[in-house]
């Protein structure tokens, strides 16, 4: 078990380049609160989960958005440690609104000493067919645009620059351009005149991606999927739904709503409560928290009660 006083302090990359200052201010605060705190920079995905894995009998705390507190739960439920372990998150970053629907002070003093002073509570889970973990809200189907890829890390963005430039050569200590355009010293001078007066050929735009959701959504038509709920029909492939969300609780049942398909009169949301969903249909993506899965013609959620804890305020 892990003792509360000896911290594990894993501080995502994504953070520290976001907001330093957030960063440094919370681990102030840690490691003047705690009795013993080990801080861990990783680089990447592969050193995140080591140095989770390496934790021992330290509590985890974690530094960054909502990205870093689902690939730590996905990691700890894969590894079969999650329902021993009491997570906490001081948010810093832009993706924060899994972190306020959890309860999670998004001040990083005030959820430093949340993760410090602070009660566990136990919260559910929904745990699908192929061990995808929801936090939060899955909703389906996912609307054209909702989930554009990750824009490109910054850092990556530079690095790609600077080797570039390496590779075309840079300039030399007079100014020249060394090596790049040392061929033209053999050429007319007449020749290099006119090469350089060239207007240079436009470059061709890069085509624009365009983002189509499969079952559904805005612009795509009405979904028809069959969605059951502990082996309950609640809607079958011939009637069309907008959409269906389904959330985890905190009594062990996940909130089934199904949006039926309006003709004439506004047709009245279908509710449920149970523990095991399944949704099928024509493939279809899904929206599980801030990620997208998909497509697939077929997927059950179950909820796995009090599976995981996180700390907060009292």
């Amino acid at each position: 078990m892990a003792t509360p006083d000896q911290l594990l302090v894993v501080i995502d990359p994504r953070a520290r380049r976001t907001d330093g200052e957030a960063v440094r201010i919370a681990k102030d605060v840690l490691s003047a609160g705690a009795a013993s705190t080990k801080v861990c920079l990783p680089e990447g995905p592969e050193e995140f989960a080591r140095a989770l894995s390496r934790r021992g009998s330290r509590r985890p705390v974690v530094i960054g958005d909502d990205h870093a507190l689902l690939r730590t739960v996905a990691l700890l439920h894969r590894q079969r440690e999650l329902a021993a372990c009491a997570l906490s998150l001081i948010p810093v970053g832009s993706a924060l609104g899994l972190a306020r629907s959890l309860g999670v002070p998004t001040g990083a003093v005030a959820a430093a000493r949340a993760a410090l002073d602070g009660v566990e509570r136990r919260l559910d889970l929904l745990v699908d067919d192929s061990d995808g973990v929801v936090l939060g809200t899955l909703r389906i189907p996912v609307l054209p645009g909702a989930a554009p890829p990750e824009p490109e890390d910054p850092a990556d963005a530079e690095a790609g620059t600077c080797a570039g430039a390496e590779a075309g050569g840079g300039a030399s200590g007079d100014g020249s351009s060394a090596g790049h355009h040392s061929w033209l010293r053999a050429w007319p001078q007449s020749l290099v005149r006119t090469l350089s007066t060239r207007p240079a050929r436009a470059s061709r735009p890069p085509r624009p991606r365009i983002w189509v959701a499969t079952g559904g959504g805005a612009g795509a038509g009405p979904s028809r999927l069959r969605v059951e709920v502990d082996g309950v029909m609640l809607v079958d492939l011939d009637q069309p739904v907008e959409g269906v969300s389904i959330t985890p609780g905190t009594d062990g049942g996940a909130d089934v709503e199904v949006r039926p398909v309006s003709v004439g009169a506004e047709a009245a949301p279908l509710h449920a409560i149970g523990h095991r969903v399944t949704v099928s249909g024509a493939d279809f993506r899904y929206r599980a928290d801030s990620l997208v899965a998909g497509p697939v013609r077929t997927r059950t959620w179950t909820v796995r009660e009090g599976a995981w804890g996180l700390t907060l305020p009292e």
